[in-house]
């Protein structure tokens, strides 16, 4: 029992590292191909912002479903 506890603190905690690790290398990829974009094409500003703020929307949403998971396992674990 104890230990299935200290699986869902360190799972949770890995989950939720990643996600941020995972989110902030993907923000910044994206984000810089934005700048690249406007540097190359400053005309395209516009079409390209909201492009950039799609991607970056979608790119947020994959660490808050980890957190979201983060916390059921553990408050609302189904194996304990």
């Amino acid at each position: 029992m104890e230990m299935m506890v200290v699986a869902a603190l360190i799972g949770a905690g890995i989950a939720a590292g990643l996600a941020a690790v995972g989110a902030g290398i993907g923000n910044g990829l994206v984000t810089s191909k934005f700048l690249e974009g406007i540097a190359r094409q400053p005309e395209a500003k516009g079409t390209l912002l909201v492009n950039m703020l799609i991607s970056v929307g979608l790119i947020e949403a994959v660490p808050i479903i980890a957190v979201v998971i983060a916390i059921i396992l553990l408050y609302a674990n189904p194996f304990i």
